[in-house]
């Protein structure tokens, strides 16, 4: 399927970065299916209950979940102390969780300010985890609730994988965007080019792979993220004996040769890894956590956490410091990061109109 002629790039659409103003911010909830998580469903329930309230707390909240689980999701979100008025639920039956990956990249028209979907295929991460039908379906169902244009992609893309300032400079990895488990007919040179044409990318930043555990072979959220047009937060690992430090190193040796538009070079700081979290008899023996899978809201940053005093503390200051017109949110991620991901993972943000 070619793409939508004109693109958007062409109507004058762009992908604004996270930090510009948003309406509301979209989660898929954790669906009743006893395969699904069936030793952890209530503490990431929990978790999900949590991380909406705080949500609720500065913005809209916009949920997909089957409709038997309406009466529920509002029991928790009330036992949470969500603020009720910023919840909106959706009769928009889903498979998993990861809204990041699944929902819909928003677009806003620059001269308009019109908000319209980009529908990119989505795989299971390369087929790794079934089914993933209904997911794949979340950004037509909330396209056309929300009675908003649609522009479907020919592609297979996740919303972890890339990464955008203002600007349009976009980073995501090699080991994503290029696996075979993708888009395999597909060269480096036309997935840029779909990536300029459907969400108005105008520079692409390669960087190599991601950390270890993590399912989604490398998604750029787990590895380095924007918090202005100039500065970027990196994950880093300084012990050369963790397998984490190579590729980590790697990266940060890529950026190297990264300029803002201006010629600049951007700020680059480091935030160290989580000590490793671990689980024992778990299907990952060491889980992907990383303290830049943070999420911006209009008036918060929440960020995850893993009960690691000293390395908490010392990534929400650097966050602090960064955001300093937002309250920084710590947000315990275990029983998240446990099953594949955090707090960016499982949301998609709605950008404001006009």
């Amino acid at each position: 399927m070619p793409l939508p002629s004109p693109t958007p790039a062409a109507l004058g659409y762009r992908m604004p970065a996270e930090w510009e103003p948003q309406e509301a911010l979209w989660l898929s909830w954790p669906p009743n299916n006893p395969e699904f998580w069936p030793e952890s469903r209530e503490a990431v329930q929990d978790a999900f209950s949590k991380i909406a309230a705080a949500i609720s707390r500065v913005e809209i909240v916009r949920i997909n979940a089957h409709e038997s689980l309406h009466d529920e999701i509002r029991r928790l979100l009330a036992s949470a102390d969500a603020e009720a008025d910023h919840v909106e639920l959706f009769a928009h039956p889903n498979d998993d969780v990861w809204c990041r990956d699944h929902g819909p990249l928003f677009v806003k028209h620059r001269e308009t300010g019109e908000i319209a979907a980009t529908n990119w295929g989505f795989n299971g991460w390369g087929d790794k985890f079934l089914p993933y039908d209904l997911d794949n379906q979340i950004p037509e169902r909330i396209a056309t609730a929300l009675g908003m244009t649609r522009f479907d992609a020919d592609m297979i893309l996740e919303g972890g994988s890339i990464e955008m300032n203002s600007h349009g400079q976009l980073l995501t990895t090699e080991a994503v965007l290029l696996n075979p488990n993708r888009n395999p007919d597909l060269s480096r040179s036309e997935i840029e080019w779909r990536l300029r044409e459907m969400l108005g990318a105008t520079e692409i930043i390669w960087l190599g792979s991601g950390i270890e555990g993590d399912d989604t072979d490398g998604h750029i959220d787990d590895l380095a993220r924007f918090t202005d047009d100039g500065t970027l937060v990196i994950s880093w690992e300084k012990d050369d004996k963790n397998p984490n430090s190579g590729p980590l190193h790697e990266n940060r040796e890529r950026l190297r040769d990264f300029r803002l538009p201006d010629g600049g070079r951007p700020q680059i700081i480091e935030i160290d890894l989580p000590e490793a979290c671990e689980v024992p008899g778990w299907r990952l023996p060491v889980l992907p956590a990383s303290y830049v899978n943070f999420l911006i809201l209009n008036q918060a940053v929440l960020v995850p956490v893993f009960g690691q005093k000293r390395r908490d503390m010392m990534a929400t200051g650097i966050l602090g410091e960064l955001f300093p017109g937002r309250e920084i949110v710590p947000i315990n991620a275990l029983d998240i990061v446990r099953e594949g991901g955090a707090i960016h993972c499982i949301s998609q943000q709605q950008p404001a109109r006009g």
